[in-house]
């Protein structure tokens, strides 16, 4: 059984074995890079094409040689140099920083040269630089990488560490680097635009909710601000100062706009310092545009605006999350902390206070992106419950309503109903009284004044009279939904047979009738003014024929009954003058909408009526 001891000593072997240990003795591996933080610098000119002799001093590196050359705007030359122990195999070399542009020499051979080494510079500083030495460009032994740096006194022009080994091993360095400087910088930059594309498309579908399209003006502005990061070149602006005054310019609008979106979503309102920051973001676009040469190298104070904007107005939320202890706006409280941090690093840096050459802020993009998330969709839900809410209550409203209104209709339909009886009975014994009883009083009235031995065919005649008066009532009042085809065609047949047993020949005309329909009162007037008027011409006009003519056209209906007899005059003075038959269709003529019209001469009588189709 082992002692402890044993164990101890066991596990202490494994892990010498796992850990890849040699024997003592061993020389250990050389680096696979070695990184260069010294290295000599000499003031140029802008046109020189090659290092001065003399002038050289040591600097370390980073360098920025403001701190030394306070006011010189034009090219710094550095000199570094390394020991190659192998010059038969390739190099890597990493430049991580110069500003504002520059050319690179490994032995006295260009490797590199920035598009525009002055006024208008490129922009060099964005992204680290990469390069593969081959084997032709090296020495064995010592090495001289010489770098002309071109720059402005105004913007912390300098040169960075110089990283050599292994092709591998600096690549990989490289891309860490532009990762860490350019790349995630790039996607900062993407979703800050998408964010304010967003954003602005919901204020402009939802105005009254400005929140939203103050933070768009903050994304977009932001956006336009961190394209300072990435773009290698002044354009659109001829100068460096040009791009820096505009650069600053958004930095102060994007700090107004976040403190207008911290304001509003705080539910406050400052409106003399609303206005204060909107005449300072004036401002910093005029002097942007018209003075670039003095706002760009004197960019510092409005920096200094914009920062008081972000950190005045992140501080005033702060403590309005403490005291509304909502969830939204502690979360958010909470997502802004880290940035604020973090741009004191960057604060820091802008001003000199610290080295370094990358700005930090853009990593904490991911924070902001996630609070405003939260805070949208956590509105979002908000929204949504408040309108299943109401969704709820108005479907139990519509739910009481509906009952409500069935309860009404259903009353309202029983009294129309009750109504309709009571109508259809009205209207039944009017048509009685009118018509059949009118015609029934006139019969006995007949009957009393006639002698006793009056001819049994006259009181037949009175009698089939009264049958079609009553047949008319019936038809109109048990049809009362057919059209006036099917209502004529009953009164068509029976008038046409006691017209042609008397030796009158009938001539119908009926056009347009299919699917007109009068109503029930009004086809019984229509229907006993034509049998009135063929009556008269089969009793009084001793005609050979007779023309019935009931059309319907651009919604009015005409009746028109002529016959060739010998007239009204024929027929005594009281049928010339128009008695109780004339009057009663003159009656139902008004009562149609329209007037009767009677032309009689010896050529014959022609009763004419035109009336709407409308009641």
């Amino acid at each position: 059984m082992r002692t402890p001891w044993q164990w101890w000593a066991w596990l202490l072997c494994l892990q010498m074995l796992a850990c890849g240990n040699v024997p003592a003795g061993t020389p250990a591996a050389p680096p696979a890079t070695r990184t260069l933080l010294h290295a000599e610098a000499a003031r140029g000119g802008w046109n020189d094409e090659a290092p001065p002799a003399h002038g050289w001093v040591p600097v370390e590196l980073m360098d920025v040689w403001t701190g030394r050359w306070p006011d010189h705007d034009g090219v710094v030359w550095y000199r570094v140099r390394w020991r190659q122990d192998d010059a038969t195999r390739p190099a890597g070399l990493l430049v991580n920083y110069l500003c504002m542009a520059g050319a690179v020499y490994v032995n006295g051979s260009l490797v590199a040269r920035d598009r525009q080494l002055v006024e208008p510079l490129s922009r060099a500083w964005v992204a680290p630089k990469y390069f593969l030495l081959s084997p032709p460009l090296l020495r064995e032994g010592e090495n001289t990488l010489l770098v002309r740096v071109s720059g402005l006194a105004a913007y912390q022009p300098g040169f960075g560490t110089v990283t050599v080994g292994e092709p591998a091993a600096v690549r990989a360095e490289f891309e860490r680097e532009h990762f860490r400087r350019f790349d995630i910088k790039l996607v900062n930059l993407a979703m800050a635009a998408v964010l304010g594309a967003l954003f602005l498309l919901i204020w402009l579908l939802r105005r009254q909710d400005s929140v939203f399209g103050w933070f768009a003006l903050t994304e977009l502005s932001g956006s336009l601000y961190g394209a300072n990061f990435l773009v290698s070149g002044p354009w659109p602006f001829p100068t460096t100062d040009g791009w820096q005054a505009f650069i600053a310019a958004m930095y102060v609008c994007t700090g107004a706009c976040y403190a207008m979106f911290l304001l509003r979503y705080s539910e406050r309102r400052f409106p003399r310092l609303e206005r204060a920051m909107g005449a300072t973001c004036a401002a910093a676009l005029l002097a942007a545009l018209l003075a670039p040469g003095w706002m760009g190298p004197g960019r510092t104070p409005w920096i200094m605006a914009g920062a008081l904007f972000f950190y005045a107005a992140i501080g005033f939320f702060l403590v309005r999350a403490w005291r509304l202890r909502r969830v939204d706006t502690t979360v958010l409280a909470l997502c802004v902390v880290a940035p604020v941090l973090v741009s004191f690093h960057d604060f820091a840096l802008f001003m000199g206070w610290v080295r370094g050459d990358t700005y930090l802020l853009g990593l904490t993009s991911v924070f902001t992106l996630a609070g405003i998330g939260f805070v949208l969709a956590h509105r979002f839900v908000g929204a949504m419950r408040r309108v299943e809410g109401f969704n709820a209550e108005l479907e139990g409203k519509v739910r009481q309503a509906t009952g409500e209104l069935a309860e009404s209709l259903n009353r309202q339909h029983a009294l129309e109903l009750a109504h309709g009886r009571a109508g259809e009975r009205l209207q039944l014994v009017r048509d009685l009284h009118d018509g059949f009883g009118g015609t029934l009083v006139g019969t006995i009235a007949r009957l009393q004044q006639a002698p006793a031995d009056m001819p049994r065919e006259a009181v037949v005649d009175l009698l089939r009279e009264m049958r079609d008066d009553l047949r008319l009532v019936i038809d109109s009042t048990a049809r009362e939904h057919d059209d006036l085809a099917a209502l004529i065609a009953p009164l068509r047949h029976r008038n046409t047979r006691l017209l042609e047993a008397a030796d009158i020949d009938a001539r119908w005309r009926l056009h347009g009738l299919d699917g007109v329909e009068l109503g029930s009162a009004r086809s019984l007037d229509l229907l006993r003014l034509l049998q009135e008027a063929l009556t008269n011409a089969f009793r009084h006009s001793r005609a050979r024929g007779v023309d019935v003519t009931v059309e319907c056209d651009g919604g009015r209906i005409r009746l028109e009954v002529r016959d060739d007899g010998a007239g009204l005059g024929s027929a005594g003075p009281a049928a010339a003058e128009g008695g109780a038959g004339l009057a009663s269709m003159r009656q139902r003529a008004m009562r149609l909408g329209g007037r009767l019209r009677i032309d009689s001469d010896r050529d014959g009588t022609t009763v004419g009526l035109e009336f709407p189709l409308a009641a």
